[in-house]
C-alpha cells in the first residue's frame, strides 16, 4: 500500500522524497538523484499509457485513477507516491481509496514563499503564481503532460485532513523541516513504521548520511554538476531554471509585493492562522 507524500507544489516534497529515498532505497544513506526513481509521481502520463488509457480524454484518465493504483500496489512492501493533487472526488471518481492508501505525509509551506519558488520554477510572474494559487486551476509542466488537480493552496491542504480521523495523517511544515531536519525526519520515520505496525530500529549511521547528503547546498551542487530531471526550461531564455533556487534564502518579506502579500493573507487567512503563518 502507498504512503502518499502530498503537498501543494513547491512545499518541500522533493526534500522529503530525497530523505526517504536515501534511507529506504540505498545501502549507505548517501543521496543521489537516481534514488528518486523509486518514488513515483501520481498522476503521471506513462502509467496511464502503459495500461491503455486514452490520455487525451481527461474524463477517462480520472476514471482510471483507482485502476492504475491497484495495478502498481504492492501491499506488503513500503511504497511511496508523490502527488500535488488535492484529495478529490470528481463525478464519483475518487483520487484514491483505503485499499491503496496506508496514510499520508502532508507537506505545507507558507504560501507567500511558495509564490517566489513557483514563479521561478514556471518562468512566471508573482502575479500569475498568485492567480493560480487562488483559482485552483489544473496544472501541468508542458502540453504533453496530463493534468494535476492541485486545487487552491487551502483546498489542497484541507482535503488531505480526511486521513486525520483515521490516524493515518502526518502534517509537516516545510519551515520545521528546514530548521530542524533531524527531528522532523525521525518523526517521519516513526510515522511510517507506525503505519506498517512495525518497530522502528533506526540505522543511525545511515540516518546521519541521509541528513548530510540532502542539505540544500549539496543538492544545489548536484544540480549544477549533473542536472535535475524535474527542472523546467525557462520559457523566456530557453535555458533551464534552477530547481534548487533560493532554499532557506527565500524570504517573501523582501521579495513579494505588498499588495500580493495582502491578497494571499486575505484569501487564506483561516488556514494561515491555523498554521501560525499569521
Amino acid at each position: 500500500m502507498f504512503v502518499w507524500i502530498a503537498s501543494y507544489p513547491k512545499s518541500g516534497n522533493t526534500l522529503t522524497r530525497s530523505l526517504l529515498a536515501s534511507y529506504f532505497f540505498s545501502n549507505d544513506g548517501i543521496f543521489h538523484f537516481k534514488l528518486l526513481d523509486n518514488i513515483l509521481q501520481f498522476p503521471i502520463k506513462n502509467l496511464f499509457l502503459k495500461h491503455g488509457v486514452n490520455v487525451s480524454d481527461e474524463k477517462e484518465v480520472i476514471k482510471n485513477y483507482i485502476k492504475i493504483q491497484n495495478s502498481i500496489n504492492e501491499k506488503n512492501s513500503i511504497q511511496f507516491l508523490k502527488t500535488h493533487s488535492y484529495l478529490f472526488n470528481i463525478e464519483n471518481n475518487p483520487f484514491t481509496n483505503l485499499n491503496n492508501s496506508l496514510g499520508v505525509i502532508y507537506l505545507v509551506r507558507d504560501p507567500r514563499n511558495i509564490i517566489i519558488s513557483s514563479a521561478n520554477h514556471n518562468s512566471s510572474t508573482h502575479r500569475n503564481s498568485v492567480d493560480n494559487m487562488i483559482s485552483g486551476k489544473p496544472l501541468r509542466n508542458n502540453k504533453d503532460d496530463i493534468w494535476t488537480y492541485a486545487g487552491t493552496w487551502s483546498g489542497n491542504y484541507n482535503s488531505w485532513k480526511s486521513f486525520k480521523s483515521l490516524d493515518k495523517y502526518l502534517l509537516i511544515k516545510y519551515e520545521d523541516l528546514i530548521t530542524d531536519k533531524e527531528k522532523i525526519f525521525f518523526k517521519i520515520l516513526k510515522f511510517i513504521h507506525k503505519l506498517k505496525k512495525i518497530e522502528l530500529v533506526l540505522d543511525k549511521k545511515k540516518f546521519q548520511k541521509c541528513l548530510d547528503t540532502t542539505s540544500f547546498n549539496q543538492m544545489q551542487n548536484m544540480e549544477n554538476k549533473f542536472g535535475f530531471s524535474e527542472t523546467l526550461m525557462n520559457k523566456n531564455t530557453g535555458k533551464k531554471n534552477k530547481f534548487f533556487y533560493l532554499g532557506p534564502k527565500n524570504d517573501w518579506k523582501e521579495m513579494l509585493d505588498v499588495k500580493l502579500k495582502k491578497e494571499i493573507e486575505d484569501k487564506f487567512e483561516k488556514e494561515m492562522k491555523e498554521l501560525s503563518y499569521l
